[in-house]
């Protein structure tokens, strides 16, 4: 009997390993998953989880900023990282036979960068130039105005860069501080996937991680969806629109519906929208619909950017839709919506960087990792009477409207509300 292909390994130190050989792939990626994000810093410290990002690569005890890009790119890897809401992650791929210098390094950063102060005020004005990058990105920052908007006054609704003002009074202290309370072995997960032999990818981690502080990370504040609504008048060619709901968690037990429902009502040039909206009306040249779980909440949402004279009709038509999904769906458009969902499930299964961060998603929100069989005859298990159900618990929720550009006909959201009630 052949071994199975995923395995999990536990530290002492409580740091877990999980890994998936993928024999058949010459590669290997590997990163380290942190449990915390935007929610889980305090309001002095907004932007803390991404300047953290910024600075590992900056230097360590061992490595100068250009040493860490010289090594990785010597044997023709990558490395990067990316912050989220609720988890930061540091990931590189390599050849197989450069596994042990991937981590290596990803431990290097985590665990010994130096953070030194002129790398920091440069790095510094690195993010306060982002910041401007996605203010001046409508179709960017219209959704930092959403968020803000759905979770009001709470560490869930801040931008996920920082606020300017914290940015440029963030201390050296802070971010280790913030280092050392929430990058702990307990709160971190190491995966790799490709081809790999998993007694090895642990012997690395043992290695590269020992010095992870120990202490468990405190838990972030409760989220409370709020809705509401932000507008904001600018000179610009297009309104951009982003109109939302509080969506599932990741272990709601209607969680493929919404995807589902996701998918046929906004997830393609076959969905509702996109057949309604800008193929028979040409009222926007984008729109699409997405879901964000979150632990506690979730959003579900629509985004479309159309023009000052179109803006009239755009919600509205989007609203009748909204309520049309709660009663008619049929069986060949969520046949269609699932065929989708799981080609896209299944071909994200042949990339080792997507395989790895499922590996280590799956094992920190859901404590297990979930077979692939299961996630598809979860998708095939749903009904019509399923998607009509999940679309009116969501649809008939408070709703959150962001508009941003020459948004003065775009219907607010008390009329929103009074049209999804009726």
């Amino acid at each position: 009997m052949s071994q199975d292909p995923i395995r999990v390994t536990t530290l002492p130190s409580g740091l877990t390993i999980v890994t998936e050989a993928m024999p058949r792939v010459e590669t290997v990626s590997f990163g380290a998953y942190i449990a915390a994000g935007t929610r889980h810093e305090d309001a002095a410290v907004n932007g803390a989880s991404h300047f953290l990002e910024h600075m590992a690569f900056k230097g360590t005890a061992r490595r100068d900023a250009a040493a860490i890009a010289r090594e990785v790119e010597n044997v023709g890897g990558q490395i990067n990282a990316y912050t989220a809401r609720e988890n930061t992650a540091y990931y590189c791929k390599v050849l197989k036979e450069d596994t042990a210098l991937a981590a290596d390094i990803i431990g290097d950063i985590l665990t010994g960068s130096a953070f030194v102060p002129e790398e920091l005020e440069r790095e510094r004005g690195v993010i306060l130039q982002e910041i401007g990058q996605a203010r001046d990105t409508p179709d960017d920052i219209v959704f930092d105005h959403f968020q803000e908007t759905a979770y009001a006054g709470q560490a869930m609704g801040r931008p996920t860069l920082g606020a300017e003002a914290v940015i440029r009074g963030m201390r050296r202290e802070a971010l280790t501080g913030f280092m050392r309370t929430h990058y702990s072995p307990a709160n971190m997960v190491i995966a790799a996937a490709g081809a790999l032999e998993h007694e090895a990818v642990v012997a690395e981690a043992a290695r590269h991680f020992a010095a992870l502080p120990a202490g468990a990370a405190p838990p972030p504040e409760p989220a409370r969806y709020t809705g509401g609504e932000y507008r904001e008048e600018r000179d610009l060619d297009q309104v951009h629109v982003v109109l939302g709901f509080e969506g599932l968690t990741y272990d709601d037990p209607q969680s493929h519906a919404s995807m589902l429902l996701s998918t046929l009502l906004g997830g393609g040039m076959s969905s509702r929208l996109f057949q309604e909206i800008r193929e028979k009306r040409g009222l926007v040249y984008s729109i699409y619909s997405y879901t964000q779980p979150f632990a506690d909440s979730g959003l579900f949402a629509i985004y479309a950017g159309t023009g000052e004279a179109e803006a009239a009709e755009l919600v509205p038509v989007t609203l009748e839709e909204l309520v049309r999904v709660q009663r008619d769906v049929t069986e060949d458009e969520l046949a269609r919506a699932k065929a989708q969902l799981r080609a896209s499930l299944l071909m994200s299964l042949e990339s080792t960087g997507s395989r790895c961060e499922q590996l280590a998603r799956q094992w920190q929100v859901h404590g297990r990792l979930i077979p692939t069989e299961e996630t598809k005859a979860r998708i095939a298990a749903v009904t019509v009477a399923d998607i009509e159900a999940v679309a009116a618990r969501i649809f008939r929720g408070r709703p959150t409207l962001a508009a941003l550009g020459p948004a003065g006909k775009v219907p607010g959201l008390g009329a929103i509300v009074d049209r999804l009630a009726a």
